[in-house]
C-alpha cells in the first residue's frame, strides 16, 4: 500500500535543533531524515525520495548556499533556509540561488510548519529537475522537459502520459532505487489507479521506446528484489 507521507531532510550541525525539528515534524506525519553536514545530506538525498529540504546556512563542511546551489543544479525540490543572519543582502542572495524561503533563528516550530505548508502548496506537482533539456549517454537519449519531448538517437519517440511521468520521476533521483510503491507516489501521487504491478507494464513499454536493446536496458534498470532506478549518465 502506498503512503502519502512526505519525506523531509533537515540539515543542521546543531544536534539539539535536529532532534526538536524531527520530533515536531514527525508529530505532523512527516517522515524525517537528519544530517549534520553536507556530505551526509547528499548521501540521504541520493537514496531517498525527499520532498522537502530544511537547510541551515552554517555547516562544518559546505555552506548552506553551496548545498542549495548543488541541489538546484539537480532538482526543483523545495528548500527552506535556516539562518542566524538577519542581513537583507544575505537573505536576498539565498533566494537568488534557489531557496524558496528563509526562516531566521530562533524560530517557532509552528511558524516553520506554516512556512513548509505554504511552500509545498506553491510547488506541488513539480517533480522535474531544474534542467529543462538533458542528454544521456552522449546524446543517445535526449529529454526536453520544457516541450515534453523525448528523442532516441535523434528521433522523437512518443511516450504515453504514464510512461513520461515514470521517466521524469526516475530522472529526478538518478541514484535512487525505487520500489514500485515509491515510484507510484513520485510519478502519480494520488492520481494512480491500478495495481502496483501495472508499473512493470509501463516500464516494459517505456524500455521498448527508449532502449537500444530493451532486454539489456541502460536507462531504466531493474534492481532485483527492490525495484527500478535510472541508469543514464
Amino acid at each position: 500500500m502506498k503512503s502519502d507521507r512526505k519525506k523531509v531532510l533537515v540539515v543542521d550541525d546543531e544536534v539539539k535543533i535536529l532532534e526538536v525539528i524531527k520530533s515536531f515534524l514527525e508529530s505532523k506525519d512527516y517522515i524525517v531524515f537528519t544530517a549534520e553536514n553536507g556530505k551526509q545530506a547528499f548521501s540521504i538525498f541520493e537514496k531517498e525520495n525527499i520532498s522537502f529540504v530544511i537547510l541551515d546556512l552554517m555547516l562544518p563542511d559546505l555552506t548552506g548556499e553551496e548545498i542549495c546551489i548543488r541541489l538546484r543544479q539537480r532538482s526543483r525540490i523545495p528548500i527552506l533556509m535556516l539562518t542566524a543572519k538577519v542581513d537583507e543582502e544575505d537573505i536576498l542572495k539565498g533566494l537568488e540561488i534557489g531557496a524558496d524561503d528563509y526562516l531566521t533563528k530562533p524560530f517557532r516550530l509552528k511558524e516553520l510548519h506554516a512556512r513548509m505548508e505554504a511552500i509545498l502548496r506553491r510547488t506541488s506537482g513539480d517533480l522535474v529537475p531544474l534542467y529543462r533539456k538533458m542528454n544521456f549517454r552522449e546524446g543517445d537519449l535526449e529529454v526536453d522537459l520544457e516541450n515534453h519531448t523525448i528523442r532516441k538517437s535523434g528521433q522523437e519517440v512518443n511516450l504515453t502520459p504514464n510512461e513520461y511521468k515514470i521517466l521524469t520521476a526516475l530522472i529526478k533521483y538518478p541514484n535512487k532505487v525505487f520500489t514500485r510503491d515509491e515510484l507510484i507516489n513520485t510519478a502519480f501521487g494520488n492520481d494512480f489507479e491500478g495495481y502496483d504491478r501495472s508499473v512493470d507494464s509501463h516500464i516494459k513499454n517505456l524500455r521498448q521506446k527508449i532502449e537500444t536493446d530493451s532486454k539489456n536496458p541502460v536507462f531504466v534498470l531493474t534492481i532485483h528484489g527492490i525495484g527500478y532506478k535510472f541508469g543514464g549518465k
